[in-house]
């Protein structure tokens, strides 16, 4: 399937086969596919915990405050962002020096300028959202072109979530993604705004826009 017909063709499902596993190697290309996406100087900061053992499931919808998907999709990934990846910075600046991307010089700027940059708790927090949601996206997807449906949640207790699986507060949990096979009762690719509802084409500065107060 080509990228623009899963974009469309994608839907969020809340219905599993509960009878199709998803296999290892499936698993292995949508995380292959979910760390393509981009971050802020390539700190590729997003991590994937997937959940896949029945009983691990029952626990982990109780944390989801009992949505039965989590327990009937045969895998869930929950997509967790390094709040300290600016520290291990150098090992990215080195290997994109070591492709040939960039230089020495240049290698030590972008270490320098994230290790300071990103120290900031908050800031560090903001782009581990950022780039664990585009992650995200790009594995639903990729789902969607294999054959599988996804189903996108905020909806579970953070806390319980580090406290049951043991996962260290360095990891911020930023969505949780059933995935699985399709079953009968989910709803279709959902209504979306028009283009025109959502695009200013030629914004300029100093004259009012669509967004405009």
């Amino acid at each position: 399937m080509d990228t623009l017909t899963a974009i469309h063709q994608r839907f969020s499902a809340n219905r599993f086969d509960q009878n199709r596993p998803v296999s290892a190697e499936l698993l292995d290309q949508l995380i292959d596919a979910a760390r393509q996406a981009p971050s802020a100087f390539n700190m590729q900061q997003t991590r994937f915990f997937a959940v896949q053992d029945l009983e691990a499931r029952k626990v982990l919808r109780t944390i989801a405050y009992n949505q039965a998907k989590v327990e009937e999709a045969p895998l869930v990934i929950v997509v967790l962002g390094d709040l300290n990846a600016h520290e291990q910075f150098e090992e990215v600046a080195n290997a994109d020096r070591q492709a040939g991307i960039y230089d020495q010089g240049l290698a030590e700027y972008f270490t320098n300028a994230v290790r300071t940059g990103y120290a900031d708790a908050s800031r560090a927090h903001d782009e581990a959202i950022r780039s664990g949601a585009l992650a995200a996206m790009n594995l639903m997807n990729a789902a969607t072109s294999l054959g599988l449906v996804t189903g996108p949640m905020i909806g579970f207790d953070q806390d319980k979530f580090r406290e049951t699986f043991l996962i260290s507060e360095r990891y911020l949990p930023i969505i949780m993604i059933t995935v699985g096979y399709n079953a009968p009762g989910n709803w279709p690719h959902k209504t979306r705004h028009p283009v025109e509802k959502l695009l200013e084409r030629n914004g300029r500065p100093g004259e009012k826009n669509a967004f405009s107060a």
